[in-house]
């Protein structure tokens, strides 16, 4: 029994990593929307309106699902088998305001064709 031959570059995946790249994607869009509200509509309202509910409810809500994309984007990275620097940097792209963006398309392009990250 001979384990199939990989591309190289590429390193084999454990199982499940089709069903955490989808976890993880949509995690990345959630908590990056919700960034994006906080930081362009919410903390405005806050300062310039005098307004801050918007900023409680929103950042709360971002807060708790930022926690959620922490584990989604770990369970991916154990499971593709990411090296830790990358994953490191997974992990802090959704604080940054649009950045979850850029960065999902590149995770799942590199996820996809089994290149590693």
């Amino acid at each position: 029994m001979t384990a199939e031959p990989t591309a190289v570059g590429t390193r084999p995946a454990r199982s499940g990593v089709p069903q955490a790249l989808t976890r993880y994607r949509v995690m990345a869009y959630v908590v990056g929307v919700m960034l994006v509200l906080l930081v362009l509509v919410a903390m405005p309202f806050k300062y310039l309106a005098d307004e801050p509910v918007g900023v409680e409810v929103i950042g709360t809500a971002h807060g708790f699902l930022y926690a959620v994309y922490l584990l989604a984007a770990f369970d991916l990275a154990l499971r593709a088998r990411w090296r830790a620097l990358a994953t490191l940097g997974v992990l802090l792209a959704g604080t940054v305001p649009f950045l979850s963006f850029v960065v999902e398309r590149r995770v799942t392009r590199r996820t996809r064709a089994g290149q590693p990250l």
